[in-house]
């Protein structure tokens, strides 16, 4: 990867560490379920009626929006909500990087090098160590639901690699839109009417300012900028940066939130560190499949890239 897509990644990453804190403080203005609806649709509107429509096919937009909005953000939320902590969330959440080299594989046919499983398993065991660090008293049910969500962030990751959006905010916008109705649904059903229509009703302007922060900054900017790295990156080469995540969120929720962090745990962190960057420097994975009729056009070449990045 280049030194500018690195640095990009890198900031990613780190807006969605601390995102955890924000998540952490918008639980206590908005039920879970609403307040994901109400992300996405501020992410959506009014951006949606000037971006244009997305050059992908509606299936991918569907796809992903499902995958990311729903199954990753409606869970994470209520895991947190559960009683996961923003630090272990954000640690948890990163077990996403194996599903998504997996779905690579078996969708993209994209085979991870030795250098780069090495790497990968250099990380996973810091996640390893911080997650004995952390104990085994954290919420079951709060904990599985962080695990699915990252079911959800890997099929969204490999969606987006499939569909290679040649214009990634556009693509971010639409995909936003499609789960806020799916989400209200399953908000009025599980949260009901009552609860939901009283945390609208008590908004206050560091609830707006919550919800345009993870709407705006975490998600238009955030994924957009992750669809512009899966589009000219194998999908498997991209993941392993977000394991840098708990990194900048166990720091966030120590400062903010007053969440501990051993000695265990930076150590755990160290080892995530090493691990993408052993990763990220490996060769590119090899491709097994043979493009067919209905895939989409190659990656621009790299001076097309940075001119549609300045845009």
């Amino acid at each position: 990867m280049r030194p500018s897509h690195i640095a990009l990644a890198v900031l990613v990453t780190a807006i969605w560490g601390v995102n955890f804190v924000v998540i952490e403080v918008g639980l206590d203005h908005f039920p879970p379920l609403l307040f994901s609806a109400l992300r996405f649709l501020v992410a959506a509107l009014p951006a949606v009626f000037f971006v244009g429509r997305p050059k992908v096919a509606w299936k991918w937009v569907v796809g992903v929006g499902l995958a990311l909005g729903v199954m990753k953000f409606g869970l994470l939320f209520v895991g947190m909500n559960q009683g996961m902590p923003a630090g272990l969330s954000s640690l948890v959440l990163q077990i996403q990087a194996v599903f998504t080299a997996l779905f690579a594989f078996v969708a993209l046919g994209e085979r991870p090098g030795r250098i780069r499983l090495a790497g990968m398993v250099v990380a996973l065991a810091g996640i390893g160590v911080a997650a004995a660090d952390e104990g085994a008293s954290g919420p079951l049910l709060g904990f599985t639901l962080v695990v699915v969500a990252a079911v959800g962030w890997g099929v969204s990751n490999v969606l987006t690699r499939r569909a290679a959006p040649s214009a990634p905010f556009t693509f971010m916008v639409w995909t936003s839109a499609v789960p806020v109705l799916p989400l209200l649904a399953l908000s009025l059903t599980f949260e009901g009417w009552e609860r939901d229509t009283q945390a609208l009703a008590s908004l206050d302007w560091t609830g707006a300012g919550i919800i345009t922060f993870v709407a705006w900054v975490t998600t238009l900017f955030g994924f957009g900028a992750w669809s512009f790295l899966l589009r000219s990156h194998p999908a498997s080469s991209v993941a392993p940066f977000t394991l840098l995540v708990p990194v900048f969120g166990m720091s966030s929720a120590a400062l903010f939130l007053g969440e501990s962090v051993s000695p265990l745990r930076w150590c755990a962190a160290a080892l995530l560190v090493g691990g993408v960057a052993l990763a990220s420097l490996a060769p590119a994975p090899r491709n097994r499949v043979v493009q067919r009729v209905d895939t989409p056009a190659p990656a621009l070449p790299v001076e097309d890239h940075e001119a549609h990045a300045s845009r």
